[in-house]
């Protein structure tokens, strides 16, 4: 889409599922640097409700730039990320978890389906989907129908999440543009929005993970967890950060996930050394 269609055409939206409370979302989110507006959806899930500058800009496509957000997300991660995104000519999905390649399907405008289902059925075996109900649902939303358009296999695949407990607050319906669902998603209940805080004010909101499951990953644990993690993001998003900035265009949703994850990993390793050092009696840690 031309810079001037993303001002003048109707505006892409998308939606980020996280299988994770928004407790333990909020952190990870914040280091995209992007502002969003973070809700519960359902007992084990949250949704982030992106505002969409980057394509509402037109800078870069929504599925790639949402791709990129949700690898980031999920890499380091113990939960996985679905990226619901639509735009006027297509719509479709983007599963990421952990270190694997991601997975997705597109529709296009009318609900053509453009993808093979063998990616449907890897996107169930990853969320651990009932292999005969679900991955039943899910092949019929590769299948040729002239009465379903692409916002309708949208609202398809979420009839399968919700068979898992992905419960969306209302006015968060696949289709609509980005502002209109960060203004309804800002009028939900327990709303929070989620933006750079800043290193200090980051620094000072660890202890709201620190005792959960996601604090031992996190890079002031130090920990063996932690290491394995801050490797991987280091090891996974220098290629991605180089891949991006070699692409003329395209490129700048695997930017933010490949600086996003180097940041961090870097930043993990760091923590780390400091507090190995601190606990041989060198210097003071000053990750904390």
């Amino acid at each position: 889409m031309s810079t001037e269609a993303a001002r003048t055409g109707p505006v892409p939206g998308a939606l980020l599922l996280c299988r994770a409370a928004p407790a333990s979302v909020a952190p990870v989110a914040r280091l995209l640097r992007e502002p969003m507006r973070l809700i519960r959806a359902g007992d084990e899930w949250s949704v982030l409700v992106p505002g969409g500058g980057p394509w509402r800009d037109g800078i870069e496509p929504v599925d790639r730039v949402v791709t990129g957000w949700a690898t980031a997300l999920a890499v380091g991660a113990p939960w996985p990320v679905i990226a619901l995104w639509w735009d006027t000519d297509h719509a479709g999905f983007t599963l990421a978890s952990g270190f694997r390649r991601p997975v997705g399907f597109v529709w296009l405008a009318g609900g053509v389906p453009v993808g093979e289902s063998e990616a449907l059925h890897t996107f169930a075996a990853r969320l651990g989907l009932d292999p005969v109900l679900d991955v039943q649902a899910l092949d019929e939303l590769a299948e040729p129908d002239s009465e379903a358009d692409a916002r309708t296999r949208l609202r398809g695949l979420l009839a399968v999440l919700a068979r898992q407990g992905v419960v969306l607050p209302a006015g968060l319906a696949p289709g609509a543009p980005a502002d209109r669902l960060l203004e309804a998603a800002a009028r939900v209940p327990g709303s929070l929005p989620v933006e750079w805080p800043g290193r200090r004010d980051a620094v000072a909101e660890r202890g709201t993970v620190d005792h959960g499951r996601l604090g031992l990953w996190m890079p002031w644990a130090g920990g063996p967890g932690a290491r394995a993690v801050a490797l991987a993001q280091v090891a996974v998003g220098a290629p991605l950060l180089s891949w991006g900035l070699r692409r003329r265009s395209g490129g700048w949703g695997w930017v933010t996930a490949g600086a996003v994850l180097l940041a961090h990993g870097a930043a993990g390793l760091t923590c780390t050394f400091t507090t190995r050092a601190t606990d041989a009696g060198e210097w003071p840690k000053p990750c904390s």
